[in-house]
């Protein structure tokens, strides 16, 4: 639009010079031009912040335009970039008075440049002024919504991170609280009934109280050593120096490190396993175990790690004194997370849970967790 406003006032001032060189009121013509070139130009600095400035610039540039359309009507073609600047300046009201006026001009300009009268010369530049109009307003009102939708996607995606980083948190908690659980305190629990042998048999043999101690420094410092993990985030170290699941498991059945005689199994063809599912079998293996010592009174447990291609499936069997999987657990006790939070470890990784147990016949707990194919 400013190119066009500088190429109509070129080509009308060059038309006057071709059409009336010599003029007297040349002189006067070529000033105007230039003030009201200039004018323009200096918009933005003239009609800067406020809206009084703004208002006294657009008088200026309207009253040079003037002057010259009446000192030569070939400068009306100037009148439709000055519309677009009217609109853009003065409210909506004034800016239709303003295209009005100027409308009314342009009209009289033309006809006084043709020799008779012309039905186009009065019809055509209000047409003209509307169509300009009427593009400015839709336009106004399209830039209008295209903002407010900015402003609602700009506000969504806020919203939209927001619950990102509660979720992201909330996960991150119910991770640490099934990390906490499957390790720590299970640590610390077997520790404690360990101790707790041991100050019943000191007397009686003590041979046997030491066993039982050293056996809880040995999970004191396994526990020390995932406590460590956590704070750096690492895969839990039983995976150290490039070890698998069938190893971990194996440790974790042996008799130095479990109270319960544990007998481990591989079935299928091992293959390797994604660090995610990994430390999820791990996890529930080390809390079913702990379960199984510290409230199913279990002599032997089977612990089998199945190849089945497509998936791997952990069995966790004692022949413990069973329980009811549909009772509720006791309300506020601390006995009925860690179910779900092996539940939790295998949803993540697409897998299913299943337990089945009866009173007095012990348990079976299975873990199945798909595997991707190549």
């Amino acid at each position: 639009m400013h190119a066009a406003f500088f190429l109509l006032l070129g080509a009308s001032l060059v038309r006057f010079l071709i059409r009336h060189p010599g003029e007297p009121r040349t002189p006067w013509i070529i000033a105007f031009s230039v003030a009201l070139a200039l004018l323009y130009v200096l918009g933005p600095v003239l009609g800067g912040p406020g809206t009084g400035r703004r208002f006294t610039w657009l008088g200026a540039v309207v009253a040079s335009w003037v002057v010259l359309v009446v000192l030569a009507p070939s400068f009306a073609w100037c009148a439709v970039p000055l519309f677009y600047t009217g609109l853009r300046t003065l409210p909506a009201r004034a800016s239709l008075v303003l295209v009005t006026l100027l409308t009314t001009l342009v009209v009289a300009a033309q006809l006084r440049l043709a020799e008779g009268f012309d039905p186009n010369l009065v019809f055509a530049p209000p047409a003209v002024a509307a169509i300009a109009t009427a593009v400015f307003v839709h336009t106004q009102r399209q830039a209008a919504r295209q903002r407010a939708l900015i402003d609602d996607l700009l506000r969504t995606r806020r919203e939209l991170a927001a619950t990102e980083r509660r979720e992201g948190t909330l996960a991150e908690r119910q991770r640490l609280s099934m990390e906490i659980h499957d390790t720590l305190a299970q640590g610390l629990s077997s520790q404690q009934m360990l101790l707790q042998a041991a100050e019943r048999t000191w007397d009686s043999d003590a041979e046997a109280a030491r066993r039982h101690v050293r056996t809880a420094a040995d999970i004191a410092a396994r526990g020390l050593a995932e406590a460590r993990r956590f704070v750096h985030d690492l895969a839990p170290p039983q995976f150290d120096g490039g070890a698998g699941l069938e190893d971990a498991l194996r440790a974790l059945a042996a008799p130095e490190s479990t109270t319960v005689s544990v007998r481990f199994h591989v079935e299928g063809v091992p293959v390797p396993l994604p660090d995610g599912v990994r430390s999820a079998l791990l996890r529930i293996a080390q809390g079913a175990l702990a379960n199984v010592t510290e409230h199913a009174a279990a002599t032997t447990v089977a612990l089998t790690l199945s190849y089945l291609g497509d998936q791997v499936v952990l069995d966790i069997a004692d022949d413990g004194r069973g329980f009811d999987p549909g009772a509720a657990p006791a309300p506020g006790g601390a006995r009925g997370h860690g179910l779900p939070a092996m539940r939790a470890r295998v949803r993540r990784l697409g897998g299913t849970l299943t337990v089945e147990s009866v009173p007095g016949e012990g348990t079976v707990l299975s873990a199945s967790v798909p595997l991707e194919t190549p």
